[in-house]
């Protein structure tokens, strides 16, 4: 890998990665992460705290918004995040806003969503540090219609109208941020919705994607199909007239799609190891860099190969190390190795900051807590970087 001495990139340099905590903090940190070590105690938790919530406890909302909504989470609104947001930019590291409540059901909550989503969009405007806001189709729209359509199921005269309002909204969200120079990243969902999904945001990027990109898609490259899909989507922007935004991820529904593929007996849309699924991933890096004056891409992962990968190919051909279209994104609270030292280095790179009240985000707090444990007993990546920085701290 061709690097200059100056800033090298090193995401073993737990100095850089914590640079942002104080003793205290780091203490709560390795505590934190040592109790998600434990496979059986988050197992336990999770059904525990999930229950309590929906029960409205009245001890539990302050036990979890300072443990594990503090570490994962920027606020329980926009204005609460604020301190997140500056204390990320102090470090050079941006901000991407992502409203926490999970898929809705009724029109009353997607609109809600919406004006959420508007309200993220006008918060942005107002900080330098926040370029792009994160949402999701399944909190604007009804999952079971996205998924009528997908399957050719003909709509009626309600469903249509259903249908139309998700349009509205959408474009809504996009022309709101095209207006204010926002970008909006739309997530990637389950496969059997993803079709209709791709539809909707393709026909945002055509809108809104003519003279900057404005709007992205998401490529989930644990899927055998999406390399070719976004390969595919670029040359239909390229003959289409707008410009490509691309966000690439690895996935987030693996059993469940392996699961349904068995149930349903159809082949799985899951790649067939991981080796496969690294090797698209990185062929897709490869892509976007490639192509980086003719479409915007961001680089969502915490494979630390993968981010070294981009930077070395930027460094090789003499990219602008913060180049608009070369983006490097982490969740916030985790993988702060790799966020932090890229930060160091001059790269363009980013939390995903979710916020929203206790109640909201519980099922994202779970999913993140499920992450960090380690299934086979030993420390996960995650516990060793900070115990690393506990002992180079001589606080063992």
């Amino acid at each position: 890998m061709i690097m200059s001495n100056k800033n090298k990139l090193d995401f073993s340099n737990t100095e850089i990665a914590f640079s942002h905590k104080s003793d205290k903090q780091l203490k709560k940190m390795a505590w934190l992460f040592s109790l998600m070590n434990k496979s059986w105690l988050v197992n336990t938790g999770s059904k525990m705290g999930l229950l309590a919530i929906k029960m409205r406890l009245p001890f539990v909302e302050p036990i979890v918004k300072a443990t594990i909504f503090e570490q994962f989470c920027g606020g329980t609104t926009l204005l609460e995040s604020q301190g997140t947001i500056d204390d990320l930019y102090k470090h050079k590291i941006q901000t991407i806003l992502d409203y926490g409540a999970e898929a809705k059901t009724t029109e009353k909550d997607f609109n809600h969503t919406m004006n959420e989503t508007l309200r993220a969009i006008d918060f942005a405007v107002t900080n330098d540090s926040t370029p792009v806001i994160s949402s999701k189709i399944t909190g604007l729209a009804r999952f079971g219609l996205l998924e009528d359509i997908q399957n050719g199921k003909g709509l009626t005269k309600e469903t249509r109208r259903e249908y139309r309002n998700v349009l509205k909204r959408v474009d809504a969200i996009c022309h709101h941020a095209n207006e204010q120079k926002v970008g909006v990243f739309f997530d990637a969902e389950e496969s059997w919705i993803q079709d209709t999904i791709d539809h909707i945001v393709i026909l945002m990027m055509k809108r809104y994607n003519k003279e900057r990109v404005t709007v992205f898609n998401t490529y989930q490259m644990y899927r055998h199909d999406r390399l070719q899909f976004l390969i595919d989507t670029f040359n239909h922007s390229q003959n289409e007239g707008y410009m490509l935004g691309a966000k690439l991820v690895r996935g987030a529904y693996m059993e469940k799609e392996r699961n349904r593929a068995e149930e349903f007996d159809y082949p799985s849309p899951i790649q067939p190891n991981k080796a496969a699924s690294d090797d698209a991933y990185n062929t897709a890096i490869r892509f976007c860099v490639d192509n980086y004056e003719k479409m915007a891409s961001c680089n969502a992962t915490h494979n630390a190969e993968s981010c070294l990968l981009q930077a070395s190919l930027i460094d090789e051909k003499g990219i602008q190390k913060d180049h608009p279209h070369l983006n490097f994104c982490q969740l916030y609270g985790m993988s702060d190795h790799i966020t932090y030292n890229l930060a160091n280095a001059g790269y363009n790179v980013a939390k995903y900051v979710p916020y929203g009240s206790i109640q909201e985000v519980v099922p994202y707090l779970i999913r993140r807590a499920q992450e960090n444990t380690a299934v086979t007993g030993d420390m996960s990546r995650e516990y060793e970087l900070i115990y690393s920085e506990v002992k180079r701290r001589g606080m063992d």
